[in-house]
């Protein structure tokens, strides 16, 4: 008989059982559904939870570990049965115990990476369990090939893991944990193939142009002071000329500012190189009050005493100005501040006047550690830095933050003239002269 015919009998014979069994039915599906809503919501929670912001390579990091740590604990439960002889409910409740302490090990190293920016010991602890793991469940197996599957699995688990630490601390710190010392980079570096900076082709032939007429100028120089022979002289003036006209023939030195205040710089640098030996900066490790104050016998050189006098002054204003509590201002006063010194720096720069930071400071209103600060770095700049370096190639002016223009006379008093000497600038702080 079919069955369709079989329970169409059946529910005939007995329609108080055929609608027990319905509405039992009935019941049960009712209760699946309500079970597998709450399943439906319950995975779309933790999805929200946890993988909706995730990249996707975090959850198939994920998951990965989880099917590998899986292979590792049914190799620890062959090896708890097998090995340990434990059966029933003591092998449900023993056998995974080393991957409940990778797993446990594995959330406090995450923790500690993201409160400390490390894994700590927590993270040694998952890899030496991991290992662990994998030798015990290699133990059991019964080829060699079983055994290498074995011993993997543990591992890949955790290199996923180390993996992916590694890019969420490169997420949250921005910098990875090493950097290697040999890579394509670094070598094509120091064979001259690449550049470190982001200069262009032109940017980077013009650089070594105008330092191969630096260094040709520094030659012909030394030789000249040396009193080297004709030949000697000749060879050095048309390598320098040779490389001059190239300069000026690719890098458009005749025409470019820039260019020609770089080139002056690196011969200025070049030239100097002696004066290197002479400087006697401050021990960092000293005491602040220890240190030798300017003027002393380990300090830097001044300039002669009309200049040293007017330093005096010029410290006596500046302690002023340091008693004096800068006035409080919110963050916009600040910026405008700092606009308004920049401006004035590039002002007194093309007047060829390097200011002082006290200048600064008082026709800004900046703070004068402030200013130091700023002018500290903006003397650096190829324009004030020219101008600085010639102040102590032309009259021995070392630049100290503070120094003044020098005042002599504008000649000899003649004695049958009733008109008095007159005196005048002729030396700003830059070194130019006054009507320049």
């Amino acid at each position: 008989m079919p069955p369709i015919d079989q329970v169409t009998t059946f529910a005939s014979d007995n329609p108080v059982g055929t609608a027990i069994i319905c509405v039992f039915a009935l019941a049960v599906l009712v209760l699946a559904y309500f079970a597998l809503r709450a399943v439906y919501r319950a995975a779309a929670h933790t999805y929200r939870r946890f993988a909706h912001n995730r990249p996707a390579e975090d959850i198939l990091t994920i998951v990965a570990a989880s099917i590998a740590t899986g292979v590792s604990a049914q190799g620890m439960w062959r090896f708890s049965g097998d090995v340990l002889g434990f059966d029933g409910p003591l092998r449900i409740l023993l056998f995974a115990f080393i991957e409940v302490a990778v797993i446990t090990s594995a959330v406090r190293a995450r923790r500690n990476m993201r409160e400390n920016f490390s894994a700590g010991i927590d993270g040694m602890a998952v890899w030496v369990l991991t290992g662990l793991s994998a030798v015990l469940s290699a133990l059991d197996a019964r080829s060699l090939a079983e055994a290498i599957f074995r011993l993997a699995a543990p591992l890949v688990a955790a290199w996923l893991w180390e993996r992916g630490m590694a890019i969420e601390r490169h997420r949250i710190t921005g910098r990875s944990r090493i950097k290697w010392r040999f890579t394509p980079e670094r070598a094509m570096v120091r064979l001259g193939l690449a550049e470190v900076s982001d200069r262009t082709a032109s940017e980077v032939d013009a650089h070594r142009r105008l330092t191969r007429v630096a260094l040709a100028a520094k030659r012909a120089r030394a030789l000249r002071e040396a009193g080297a022979s004709d030949r000697k002289m000749r060879a050095a003036l048309t390598k320098l000329d040779r490389v001059m006209d190239q300069a000026v023939e690719h890098t458009g030195l005749a025409i470019d500012q820039s260019r020609q205040e770089a080139l002056l710089s690196q011969i200025g640098a070049l030239y100097n190189t002696s004066a290197l030996i002479d400087l006697r900066p401050p021990v960092p490790w000293q005491p602040e009050e220890e240190r030798p104050e300017r003027g002393g016998p380990h300090a830097l050189p001044v300039a002669a005493s009309p200049v040293a006098a007017h330093l005096r002054d010029d410290d006596e204003e500046e302690a002023e100005m340091l008693a004096t509590a800068p006035p409080v201002v919110d963050t916009a006063q600040r910026a405008a501040m700092m606009r308004a010194a920049r401006a004035y720096w590039d002002k007194q720069i093309e007047r060829r006047f390097v200011p002082r930071a006290a200048d600064i400071a008082r026709e800004t209103g900046l703070p004068l550690v402030t200013a130091r600060e700023y002018r500290a770095l903006w003397k650096l700049e190829p324009k004030a830095h020219a101008l600085i370096e010639a102040a102590y190639n032309e009259h021995g002016i070392v630049d100290t933050g503070t120094f003044p223009a020098i005042v002599v006379t504008e000649g000899p008093e003649q004695p049958d003239s009733d008109e008095p000497r007159r005196e005048g600038r002729v030396l700003t702080v830059n070194g130019s002269a006054s009507g320049a």
